[in-house]
């Protein structure tokens, strides 16, 4: 893959869908919902996953940003799903919201978010 340094692994053209895929796996386990799905349509909208916890609708997109913002996507999932929250994970340390029910939770404080 060509990867000899730190540099050429925090560049290279996958590691947004690695980091994302860690990511989705560290949100089940933390969350540890009672079922998940991903979810898109076909206009191209789509969540990374869709989780039914205690009767509660949470949507949670995966963004391997310093400063995510809220996308079309989002604002699509929350009216279509009428999710009662949405997070989006990253990998920074801030924790703050993007509108109502959208909230960016860094993935080590991702078990405090619910």
């Amino acid at each position: 893959m060509g990867i000899t340094n730190r540099h050429d692994l925090e560049h290279h053209p996958k590691v947004g869908a690695s980091w994302e895929g860690y990511a989705v796996e560290e949100v089940l386990k933390a969350f540890r919902p009672d079922e998940a799905y991903y979810w898109a349509t076909h206009n191209g909208a789509e969540l990374d996953l869709l989780l039914f916890k205690g009767g509660r609708r949470i949507g949670v997109e995966c963004k391997r940003a310093d400063a995510p913002t809220f996308t079309p996507s989002m604002r699509i999932a929350l009216a279509d799903l009428k999710l009662d929250a949405l997070r989006v994970v990253y990998p920074g340390v801030q924790r703050y919201r993007l509108g109502d029910r959208v909230e960016v939770v860094p993935l080590s404080g991702v078990v405090d978010a619910e």
